[in-house]
């Protein structure tokens, strides 16, 4: 998922090596190796190819974000593909709704909901909203919005959702407000650091970062944009329903 092109081009991109040497200054982190992993949609399936999700796991990748919807009536054509892909190669996963903040969110919330069917299975993190457009919303507007649309796939899924954003467009388009702090926070930040810059909305730790849109690992053909787990939830397997009684 990424930010939009045209702002794509403004972030400095991140060297590979960053994989390596991440610093995870959060609290609640486990151990010094960082738990990473990508996220994709359908481009990173080019002429309709598959993603080997056993090499992306033996590369050292835990989890994936996997795009699900968008707006009322688009569904990722590859996302059953790579849910079950990525389950049976015994990686962590987590679905994501791409905001159309001009539609109505109880209507974009329960079409998400319905097409994942939950994620409170094993191996589930939490659901994503992915909110980088404004669609011409206010910030006051766009913030009732966002409220609507998390309260809803709150109480249809039954986790609390992660707001994917970044540093530009929250300080901007949702008037840098506080008043989401209790989510998790995804933030993109293409800063070539060992960790994001300051975070906007008055949140204090990030949970996962996205540090670059152009990683090569194997078993995605293309470009593939890569991230890392803080601890900032506790231990990740718990998180992502991998431990007891999920998994052994």
């Amino acid at each position: 998922m990424a930010i939009v092109m045209r702002v794509r081009r403004f972030f400095k991109i991140v060297p590979l090596l960053l994989v390596a040497t991440v610093v995870v200054a959060a609290p609640g982190i486990a151990s010094a190796e960082p738990v990473r992993g990508p996220d994709v949609a359908s481009w990173q399936h080019p002429g309709g190819s598959s993603i080997n999700w056993f090499a992306v796991r033996s590369s050292g990748h835990e989890f994936a974000m996997v795009k699900a919807t968008e707006g009322l009536d688009y569904v990722n054509p590859y996302f059953v593909q790579d849910s079950i892909s990525m389950r049976l190669a015994g990686m962590s996963r987590s679905a994501y709704h791409y905001a159309d903040p001009s539609l109505s969110p109880e209507l974009q919330a329960a079409f998400f909901s319905t097409v994942v069917l939950g994620l409170n299975g094993p191996r589930d993190l939490p659901p994503v909203l992915d909110l980088e457009v404004s669609n011409g919303l206010s910030p006051a507007a766009l913030i009732n919005w966002t409220h609507r649309y998390l309260n809803t796939v709150r109480t249809l899924t039954g986790r609390q959702p992660i707001i994917y954003t970044y540093p530009y467009f929250w300080r901007t388009a949702m008037a840098n407000t506080n008043e989401f702090t209790d989510y998790p926070l995804w933030i993109a930040d293409y800063n070539g650091q060992n960790a994001p810059g300051p975070l906007p909305g008055g949140w204090r730790d990030w949970t996962f970062w996205q540090y670059t849109s152009t990683g090569r690992i194997p078993g995605v053909n293309g470009n593939v944009d890569l991230n890392v787990y803080s601890g900032a939830q506790g231990d990740f397997a718990r998180y992502s329903n991998s431990a007891p009684p999920f998994g052994s």
